[in-house]
């Protein structure tokens, strides 16, 4: 068994880690409170229930909401409302001062959650096209990022099956133009690729298998796989509700009689055991195909696909690059994996009990047991959360949603460029299969360091301390954050860069300034006078800078002088490597 439960508080390091990786950044008084909590208890915080919803997409031209009540002439032209979309999406993972506090860890865990699911069901805006579509699959995965829940339909596997219909997949992978006679395979090959069963652990496939066979599925398996899915266009008035959710889906070519839909029986390949998949006698009275028969032939295919016990374990996979580090060789396939696979399946396909036993357990922080490795500092931060993960840390002053709409707006516009510029473009991934961080073997989350890109998170850093370059909001103010969060301790120039690295940095135990005395030490001690010399011998030499220091602190004289030592310390902290790192 690879996941044995962690029963002792966290402690600073430990909660740090967590709410790195299970948000998009914590601040210094959430991480002190999950610090007093066992795991146990910090994820009645995490996947904690009833949290609010978000406030809906609002276009300024008319000051209303359009992807409920649909668009019309007096709103915004549709490639604009495009981009508010996509800047109200950034704006969630933001969202936090008009939170209960006691909902804001979770409504952030929700929101990373929802975020994988469009990292794992990808989509791009370029080819959806469609604002409204964009919205209600971005809802949909957001319903189905809690699911531990005692709705039988609100699992990964029912999620796949929506996905199926979904208007925006439909768009994306050409599925409105997969029609009985004429199949387009695009979606059923991502369907299986990519978004379930997949073709084993990258880096250990064999080459010896027959043309078209894909270790798991098979080239027939694709076509065959098509012709279930056949039949289905987008609702573009989007008033075909899913009974289930709520939410809209496409609808059958044909309506009542889906004649576009392949009502034949459907043949699979020795790699799901020569499984058939036909429409219900009883399903099909006049011995036509149905819309009602068509779903239910794409619910027999998801069955069968996640029967297969390679889908869990490839999903799992997927969970495991995100949360927790991305280089899964077969040891830990055959143990990690495989352990996170048996709960996935005997939860009724959940995700929400797999992360659970994940983050609970001493494998989360210690990595495997007898060796001094671990997960701390092991995932590169993407754009996403070393954007919104700073601001939140300190305490960001953004434009109110509510209120400030058209500000909000430009401020996540500009996040939203910055993450470009960083590796990141929002919804338009390079690739049918999603951002290269989460899916290219076997660099993965490497994807996100280049020397462009480098140089990009380090200017997004100086510019929200040391310019004026964030629109409708004001640089960081740190004197105030140190003040507020570090005040007690802030006289003494070494404690203090000791305490911002514990909560900064990953790694942060056993900390020296001392060379002969830091053979324990996580930061070595070069680097922590590194950062001490950038806080205390710039922007002027003084004679005694760490005693002058302590003055000015104090008796707040030299205020200007403070600000900007202030700056530079924070400036060496977050454009470090180790920073870059969660």
């Amino acid at each position: 068994m690879a996941f044995i439960p962690l029963t002792e508080p966290l402690g600073i390091k430990r909660a740090a880690h967590l709410l790195r990786r299970v948000t998009f950044g914590a601040d210094k008084n959430e991480i002190e409170e999950f610090s007093l909590l066992t795991p146990q208890f910090a994820m009645e915080r995490v996947f904690r229930k009833n949290i609010s919803d978000p406030l809906l997409p609002i276009d300024t031209e008319t000051g209303q909401e359009w992807v409920l009540s649909g668009r019309t002439d007096a709103n915004s032209e549709e490639s604009t409302l495009q981009e508010y979309f996509k800047r109200w999406l950034i704006g969630q993972a933001l969202r936090k001062e008009d939170l209960p506090v006691d909902e804001r860890i979770a409504y952030n865990v929700r929101e990373k959650i929802t975020f994988f699911m469009h990292t794992h069901f990808t989509t791009k805006i370029s080819k959806v096209n469609s604002s409204r579509s964009l919205y209600f699959q971005n809802q949909l995965f957001r319903l189905f990022a809690f699911d531990d829940t005692v709705d039988e339909w609100r699992n990964f596997k029912d999620l796949t099956k929506k996905i199926s219909v979904d208007n925006a997949m439909l768009k994306f992978l050409d599925g409105r133009q997969n029609v009985k006679g004429n199949p387009n395979e695009n979606f059923a090959r991502e369907l299986q690729e990519l978004y379930s069963i997949g073709r084993g652990l990258e880096g250990t496939l064999s080459s010896g298998n027959d043309p078209g066979d894909y270790t798991h599925f098979t080239e027939q398996d694709v076509q065959e796989a098509a012709r279930v899915l056949s039949g289905f266009g987008i609702d573009d008035d989007f008033i075909t509700i899913d009974l289930d959710t709520g939410l809209p889906r496409g609808v059958a070519k044909g309506g009542a009689v889906a004649n576009a839909h392949d009502n034949d029986t459907k043949q699979f390949s020795h790699r799901y055991n020569f499984q058939t998949i036909a429409p219900k006698p009883e399903l099909i009275p006049a011995g036509v195909a149905t819309e009602e028969s068509a779903l239910d032939e794409i619910g027999q295919l998801i069955d069968m696909i996640f029967g297969m016990p390679e889908t869990a374990k490839n999903i799992c996979r997927k969970l495991y690059r995100f949360y927790t580090y991305y280089d899964i060789n077969e040891e830990i396939d055959n143990t990690v994996i495989e352990d996170m696979a048996q709960t996935f399946v005997a939860s009724g396909f959940r995700i929400q009990p797999v992360l659970t036993e994940l983050f609970t357990s001493k494998y989360f922080y210690e990595g495997d047991t007898g060796t001094d490795d671990d997960h701390f500092g092991a995932i590169i931060k993407s754009p996403l959360d070393l954007v919104v993960g700073s601001l939140r840390m300190f305490d960001a002053q953004i434009p109110d949603y509510a209120t400030e709409t058209a500000s909000f707006y430009e401020f996540t516009g500009w996040l939203s460029n910055e993450m470009r510029l960083q590796g990141m473009n929002v919804y338009e991934p390079f690739e049918v299969a999603g951002y290269s961080a989460y899916h290219q073997y076997p660099i993965y989350n490497r994807s996100w360091i280049s020397t462009n890109y480098l140089a990009n998170r380090y200017n997004f850093i100086r510019n929200i301390i040391s310019s004026e370059m964030m629109p409708g909001s004001n640089k960081l103010s740190v004197f105030d954050f140190v003040s507020i969060y570090f005040g007690d301790i802030a006289e003494n120039p070494r404690i203090l860069v000791e305490q911002l690295v514990k909560y900064l940095l990953p790694m942060h135990e056993s900390l020296s300034y001392d060379d002969s005395m830091d053979d324990d030490s996580e930061i070595t001690a070069p680097r922590l006078n590194y950062f001490l010399f950038a806080f205390l011998y710039s922007p002027q030499l003084d004679a005694d800078p760490e005693g002058t220091w302590t003055t000015r602190w104090n008796t707040l004289m030299e205020k200007d002088v403070m600000v900007s030592q202030l700056e530079n310390l924070i400036n060496s902290l977050l454009q470090s490597p180790e920073y870059q790192l969660a």
